[in-house]
């Protein structure tokens, strides 16, 4: 098993949490589709200022078995998700 980052791993040409090692996805697919997602409107999360766009979300993708944060990302609605590409 190699490391992509520090949450997914490659194994078998396959994207994997490197929690768990559970499969998300072949490495051509988006492993984000896999995930479970989470969204919260940055407006709600503390510290956030008077002058937060309320529409603004942030999505935090979790490995559906053990639960990891695999990674987050702000987005406003309906936005498509930033697709990392996995070389190599």
């Amino acid at each position: 098993m190699s490391r992509v980052s520090m949450t997914l791993a490659r194994e078998n040409g396959r994207i994997c949490c490197a929690s768990c090692k559970m499969p998300l996805a072949g490495g051509s697919e988006s492993w984000k589709a896999r995930a479970i997602l989470t969204e919260v409107s940055v407006a709600r999360l503390p510290g956030a200022g008077l002058g937060v766009e309320q529409e603004v979300t942030i999505r935090r993708f979790s490995c559906p078995s053990c639960g990891a944060l695999l990674d987050s990302e702000t987005a406003l609605p309906g936005e498509p998700f930033l697709e990392d590409v996995v070389l190599g």
